[in-house]
């Protein structure tokens, strides 16, 4: 779990998101769909595909990354899946909602309970 607050009382390691962390989106890089830190300020060493995350002050106050294309991870298959704060406009694949609802969420993740993300309409979901 990651966040530009300090943490808000998780269960799981949380890094406080600084000026120089990044989610890797290029899927030329190595470091594709991974957290990376490169000194503030400076040229990373990847594409930069989106933008340092503490420049997203209300959707990454608190997040949760969701383990999609991580072990192993795939070229091209997607990345940066989050589960944070929603800023009111649609995401690119993640899960957002309000911010005392998501950290009611995350307060009640626990590791030991290995939870699941599943993301599809009510519909699909129910299929399975």
């Amino acid at each position: 779990m990651y966040g530009i607050a300090p943490s808000p009382g998780v269960r799981y390691r949380y890094h406080r998101i600084v000026c120089g962390d990044w989610w890797v989106e290029d899927p030329q890089s190595p470091s594709y769909n991974r957290f990376r830190h490169a000194p503030c300020g400076s040229k990373p060493p990847f594409r930069v595909t989106s933008e340092d995350m503490s420049r997203s002050p209300t959707a990454y106050r608190h997040l949760a990354v969701v383990a999609y294309n991580t072990s192993p991870v795939v070229t091209g298959r997607g990345s940066g899946i989050f589960v944070h704060v929603s800023t009111g406009r649609p995401t690119l694949g993640c899960v957002s909602l309000p911010r005392a609802r998501l950290v009611a969420v995350l307060r009640w993740l626990r590791p030991a309970s290995k939870p699941l993300v599943v993301i599809g309409t009510k519909a699909r979901i129910r299929s399975y």
